[in-house]
């Protein structure tokens, strides 16, 4: 792992995390070229676990559409992308185990995560919470600007958010705030959840870590992050079949983005 370490080499005593290195601003299409490796070298369990997800995804369709609230789909799934980071744990082991040489099976993937199950649960609270904030975020929104105290019908929010000034306003706050919260939550679990699956530290010092390696590659991560965008908005427009293959993907690179960010010992 060819690099500049930015802090001292002793990670365990270092008062903000692991120490990380600075990589090239096109590093994020080594990640994923990588992540499709790991992806081709075991693809029924890595594709078994995005059908989970699309599953999951088309569920939450049919309980948003018997509720007539299908116009939410659009801030769940932006929520979703902040919590997948912790979901994707098994897709890390399963990279990790390849990267060792090791035979990748469910039993071995679920027993290297055993370890890791409590301080990755303390980090989806977290990230849940980011998640609880943005929902919230967005219904406050909809009352500032439309008025509304329920969740319109997708086909007249659609023609007020494009057609109207309170719309075009909603529009335009709703992706200011929408992205300083995404920002935040990118930073600091872009590298944190496969640190903690990796090594035995608590959640603060993996999110500091996390922190650390996005200012020191503000540029490779601005691409990585529009790359991830840019995925997930495949996978939501193909009504989540496309998520089968394009989450095992990022999850895959996103453990390849941590090895190639931080300076840890053999793991």
């Amino acid at each position: 792992m060819a690099g500049e370490d930015l802090s001292r080499p002793n990670a365990a005593t270092h008062p903000l995390g692991f120490p990380v290195r600075r990589v090239a601003l096109d590093a994020p299409w080594a990640w994923l070229a990588a992540g499709w490796r790991d992806l081709c070298a075991n693809p029924v369990l890595s594709i078994g676990l995005g059908i989970i997800f699309t599953a999951g995804g088309w569920l939450l369709y049919w309980l948003l559409e018997r509720q007539e609230l299908v116009s939410l789909v659009p801030v769940l799934g932006a929520g979703f992308v902040l919590i997948s980071p912790v979901l994707a744990a098994g897709l890390y082991e399963m990279s990790r185990l390849r990267e060792k040489g090791q035979r990748v099976t469910l039993g071995a993937v679920v027993a290297g995560m055993r370890s890791a199950i409590g301080r990755l649960a303390l980090f989806g609270v977290a990230l849940f919470l980011a998640f609880f904030a943005w929902v919230q975020l967005a219904f406050l929104l909809l009352g500032l600007f439309l008025g509304e105290v329920a969740v319109p019908d997708p086909s007249q929010f659609v023609h007020t958010a494009l057609f109207t000034n309170a719309g075009l306003a909603l529009l335009f706050a709703g992706t200011i705030l929408g992205a300083a919260l995404a920002a935040m939550v990118f930073s600091i679990s872009s590298i944190g959840a496969p640190l903690l699956l990796a090594e035995d530290v608590d959640t603060v010092t993996a999110m500091a870590t996390s922190v650390r390696a996005a200012a020191a590659n503000i540029g490779p991560m601005l691409l990585w992050a529009a790359l991830i965008a840019g995925h997930m908005m495949i996978g939501l427009l193909t009504l989540f079949l496309g998520l089968a293959i394009i989450l095992p993907l990022l999850g895959h690179a996103t453990w390849h983005a941590f090895r190639a960010l931080t300076v840890v010992d053999d793991i």
